[in-house]
């Protein structure tokens, strides 16, 4: 080594790291890309193939009538893209010219997207493919060449796929042009949506609900004589006709349990998916039960029907929702009579209705009072609102009285309280209040509150009012009040509680209803004394009692005043009031 020189081994520079950097090595992953398998691989190989050597492979049936392209362009949209697709196709070899249009901004969006194909067709690597992902067609791989929308790829390059190569042509079925795709054909019907009848059969037979039948089917809950006759049933059915004549019956049981929407499994198989009406008419076949075979339905209520079922051809309307948006339709029309539930009567038929709603008597009794306070329609809702109406109709969706007095309570029940019971002022507000507060069942509110009223009535009939007699007499009354109202075994431990001369009126009591086996050490022996002389007269007064309140022998009001009359001698109370 030479004089002077020192040679050291240079070191790689020392790496940089920023404050809360961490050496932390991540995958990335590209959102909508995957590794395809060798199935996937074959496939696509065989539909790149089978499009190179006809690029026209992916082209519908054409059915329709095609506009003419001249220098000035065209208004038909689908004979512009096939002019389009022709200059794509007589240059599929050229890979360098396809590259170029694959990526160009002008143009048909179809042809960019078969010439992206057509370079992918061209690549031996199909290892690495996008994936498309759509609720309504499912998913599907495919190589992402140039700058073609996702479904247009998907379509072309899955063109053998009777729902996917659908997607092509969601431009043109925007301007209003028709394609209907089936296992077995594939056909553009230009602006006139006039599917071929082996695509109806076709659909119908892949559709979420089982169908029987031909050229007229059924699902289960229906039979072919209903379905051909048109006949109602109770929950009612929706009737498709398609353009070829076939008849289609569903019943509500049917599409309550549908796994995917009837209307979205038919819809997919053409383009656009959102004019299934265009091909069919649906109706629903129903009337409410009691309604008159010769009197037709509420015309509003057709079209409200109408507008439904345009709903539910969209796609916009659950399966299990059509049935009572359907009837709810037809019910919320009717302008006369009672429809409670599904169910109509007539004016004419009030008793009818009433016996219809189940309910207690007095449930009923109470519900007639509101229909005669209310002098124009009521429509009484199951969630409990209630909407006053201008026609003169009562619609009661539920058909039991209970929901219905609960949601009527609020504003017609002391008008029940005094109709009913005679209950009017602060009495009424009390009852009205407790009520609205305990929410108890209306069967045994009424029933309970008939019993304390009728008890408090008979009470009256007793001849001295409550507090009116002297000294103990007055406690005799208060026993047999209570004893009257509640029972004689509530009166027991008012007897044990009473003082002075009403400790000897309680032992008598106890005495005369044979209650004193517990109870005598309770008393000293003066009050027993005393009260042991009082017994005839008191059981007398009970007897009296008895006869008068509780067997409504009025002419025991005399014996009732004797009765008193000998307790008042016998306990040295004075003359009676």
């Amino acid at each position: 080594m030479p004089f002077g020189r020192l040679d050291i081994m240079a070191k790689p520079p020392a790496e940089v790291r920023f404050p809360g950097d961490r050496s932390r090595r991540k995958r990335v992953r590209v959102r909508g890309i995957k590794q395809a398998s060798k199935e996937i691989q074959q496939r696509l190989e065989r539909n790149l193939e089978a499009l190179l050597e006809n690029p026209e492979s992916f082209l519908p049936e054409i059915l329709g009538e095609l506009g003419k392209v001249s220098l000035f362009g065209t208004k038909d949209p689908m004979a512009l893209t096939l002019h389009e697709l022709k200059a794509v196709s007589s240059r599929r070899n050229d890979i360098r010219w396809l590259k170029k249009r694959m990526s160009k901004r002008s143009g048909g969006d179809v042809s960019r997207s078969l010439a992206g194909s057509l370079v992918g067709a061209s690549e031996e690597d199909l290892t690495t493919v996008s994936v498309f992902k759509s609720d309504v067609y499912g998913n599907a791989s495919y190589l992402k060449r140039g700058s073609g929308r996702p479904g247009h790829l998907v379509g072309i390059q899955n063109f053998n796929h009777p729902r996917l190569r659908l997607l092509v042509w969601d431009d043109h079925a925007k301007a209003g042009q028709y394609f209907f795709s089936w296992d077995g054909g594939f056909v553009y019907t230009g602006f006139e949506p006039n599917p071929p009848s082996e695509w109806v059969q076709w659909t119908l037979g892949n559709t979420s609900v089982d169908l029987q039948g031909d050229s007229c089917k059924w699902s289960v809950g229906l039979d072919e004589e209903t379905v051909v006759s048109e006949l109602g049933t109770a929950d009612g059915w929706l009737k498709l006709e398609f353009s070829d004549g076939t008849r289609v019956g569903l019943s509500p049981a049917a599409l309550a349990k549908t796994e995917e929407p009837v209307a979205r499994s038919m819809a997919v198989s053409m383009m656009p998916p959102n004019k299934l009406g265009e091909v069919c008419e649906a109706a629903w076949i129903w009337r409410p039960e009691g309604w008159p075979e010769d009197r037709a339905l509420p015309e509003e209520g057709l079209e409200r029907v109408d507008e439904v079922l345009n709903t539910w051809l969209k796609m916009s309307l659950e399966d299990n929702a059509l049935a009572r948006a359907c009837r709810y339709s037809i019910l919320n029309s009717i302008t006369d009579g009672f429809v409670v539930g599904s169910n109509w009567f007539s004016d004419d038929d009030r008793g009818e209705f009433l016996d219809h709603m189940r309910g207690t008597e007095d449930e009923r009794r109470a519900l007639a009072c509101v229909l005669d306070s209310i002098d124009d329609g009521i429509h009484v809702r199951s969630d409990g609102v209630v909407v006053s109406l201008d026609e003169k109709v009562v619609r009661l969706e539920d058909s039991s009285c209970h929901p219905v007095l609960v949601s009527l309570w609020e504003e017609h029940g002391e008008t029940i309280l005094e109709d009913l019971f005679g209950l009017v002022g602060e009495e009424a507000e009390r009852v009205h209040s407790r009520q609205s507060k305990r929410k108890q069942g209306f069967g045994a509110f009424l029933r309970e509150l008939s019993e304390s009223l009728s008890t408090a009535m008979k009470l009256d009939r007793l001849p001295w009012e409550r507090g009116a007699l002297p000294g103990p007499l007055s406690f005799a009354d208060e026993l047999v009040r209570k004893a009257a109202d509640d029972g004689v075994a509530s009166t027991v431990s008012m007897a044990r509680k009473g003082r002075g001369l009403e400790a000897s009126m309680g032992w008598a009591w106890l005495v005369v209803h044979e209650k004193t086996e517990s109870d005598a050490w309770r008393f000293d022996e003066e009050s027993r004394d005393k009260g042991g002389d009082w017994v005839p007269a008191l059981r007398a007064l009970w007897d009296a009692a008895q006869a008068l309140l509780l067997e409504d022998d009025l002419e025991a009001e005399s014996d009732y005043r004797s009765a008193m009359e000998w307790l008042a001698e016998v306990s040295g109370s004075g003359s009676l009031p």
